[in-house]
């Protein structure tokens, strides 16, 4: 094998099958029945690519992930594999790896600003009405035209009670704002601070450069983000990821089609991000995966059935990992027929058939050529990785963790001066009053609000007076940190 390809494992001739590193932005698919051997293929892409010196960030939805930071302990399965796939250079041998968790417990805390995530994503964590959403966005306007900084949910809820509080004389300017609206806004806040989500809103914010880290030997870092509690709140899950690809478009820049990626993101469980997203929402999911990979970022998803994804979206992913499917009703032979007829046919068996017939562990392969064509349909046996096929013990995530170039960086929750702290003082100073008109650019305290915009390290583009927050493509804010 070259090193422009990543060997995923070899067909019925001891051919190898590989991915090529120059298309593998192109996005890709891997899906199959529960137990079929998922996981698998995906640690051995994600080992792959590491190996090739591209970080990766994948989600750990069922806690078996960890296993890469350590060794694998050949013998048993993996040695009959490797026989039949007549490998001769496996090495056993841990991929560099960085633990996350929003929850601070399994792995390095995850935050993100109530300014920096925007409306569109947390009106889709709170399945707000349309009428909820609108008075949301209205809400964050109004915050970006005060200088109001909303760093947590304790800001986000001050906010929308002086809102409430002076909603007739705002509404002049920003539209009706009723107070019933914003009490079922506060009411789904306390819904979210109860179920844990609160966790993820604060600083310090995640540093993207922080998920795109090479180590000394130039292997692309593995970031796993523990994902076996976040599941329980699949909205949180899904825009989390939503956010941090948005965050992702919006800060690299162009690179067209690198020689390999700059970075590989696993979308596990990718069902929960289309069956619940309103169409507004939809659409602007798949303007992003058609748009990031010319930013070198390469999706892959994960479901069970390839229906689970759009036709706009499955149109877009060039590699498919197709695992066993069982046809036991209606829709799973529609779901088989629909996964055979996305294969470019190989006259050497029958693709409709092998779906049904393929073992743990086998799968069909298609991948992109070297002119962005698929390739026909290869019956693959995948290659076990050379990683720990299993979940590393409590004590050694410890100890990595103890270990991690990361230790420290973001567990003390940071809380400065923001909307909470700001509006208590107004209403201390004039409980009251009115909200005062606009001050000149010459006010003081207009300045020392753009300044904790300022020093809050947010982008934002206009003049001093009458400045305007610049929201990127799912509302998240324009730039990097």
């Amino acid at each position: 094998m070259d090193t422009t390809s990543l060997y995923l494992g070899s067909n019925r001739e001891r051919e190898p099958v590989a991915l090529r590193l120059p298309m593998a932005n192109r996005h890709g698919l891997i899906s199959g029945a529960t137990g079929t051997g998922k996981t698998v293929t995906l640690q051995t892409l994600a080992e792959g690519f590491s190996r090739a010196g591209t970080p990766v960030f994948m989600a750990d939805v069922k806690g078996d992930l960890s296993g890469l930071a350590a060794p694998a302990s050949p013998g048993g399965k993996i040695a009959e594999r490797l026989a039949l796939l007549g490998r001769d250079q496996y090495q056993p041998r841990a991929t560099p790896t960085l633990f996350w968790d929003l929850y601070g417990r399994q792995g390095h805390p995850v935050r993100a600003s109530i300014s920096e995530l925007g409306p569109l994503l947390l009106a889709h964590i709170l399945e707000l009405n349309d009428t909820q959403t609108g008075i949301l966005y209205s809400c964050f306007r109004i915050a970006d035209d005060e200088g109001l900084l909303l760093l947590d949910l304790k800001d986000l809820r001050a906010l929308l009670g002086w809102v409430a509080d002076n909603g007739k004389s705002l509404g002049r300017q920003y539209g009706n704002l009723p107070a019933n609206s914003l009490a079922a806004i506060q009411r789904r806040l306390l819904v979210l601070e109860q179920d844990g989500g609160g966790h993820f809103f604060g600083e310090p914010s995640l540093n993207l450069r922080d998920l795109m880290q090479r180590d000394f030997s130039g292997q692309g870092v593995v970031s796993i983000l523990d994902a076996t509690r976040l599941m329980q709140s699949p909205r949180l899950y899904t825009t989390f990821l939503l956010w941090l690809l948005s965050e992702l478009f919006e800060t690299l820049p162009e690179l067209g089609d690198p020689p390999r990626p700059e970075l590989v993101f696993f979308f596990d469980e990718a069902h929960l991000l289309f069956q619940s997203a309103p169409r507004p929402l939809r659409e602007k999911i798949e303007q992003l995966v058609r748009l990031i990979r010319s930013k070198g970022v390469g999706i892959y998803f994960i479901s069970q059935n390839p229906l689970d994804l759009p036709d706009t979206v499955l149109g877009q992913l060039g590699h498919r990992v197709q695992h066993a499917l069982r046809a036991f009703t209606p829709r799973d032979e529609q779901a088989v027929r629909a996964a055979a007829r996305t294969f470019r046919p190989n006259p050497a068996f029958d693709t409709l058939a092998a779906i049904t017939t393929l073992g743990v562990g086998e799968a069909l392969v298609s991948v992109l050529d070297n002119k962005g064509a698929p390739t026909a349909v290869e019956l693959t046996l995948i290659c076990p990785p050379e990683s720990r096929i299993g979940p590393l013990s409590a004590e050694e995530r410890q100890t990595r963790l103890a270990q991690s170039p990361l230790a420290g960086r973001y567990e003390q929750l940071l809380d400065r001066e923001s909307a909470f702290e700001l509006l208590e003082r107004r209403l201390a100073q004039q409980p009251a009053a009115a909200p005062q008109p606009r001050p000149s650019a010459r006010a003081g305290n207009r300045d020392s609000l753009l300044e904790s915009v300022a020093k809050s390290t947010l982008r934002s583009i206009g003049s001093q007076l009458g400045r305007r927050i610049a929201r990127g493509l799912l509302g998240s804010l324009l730039g990097g940190r």
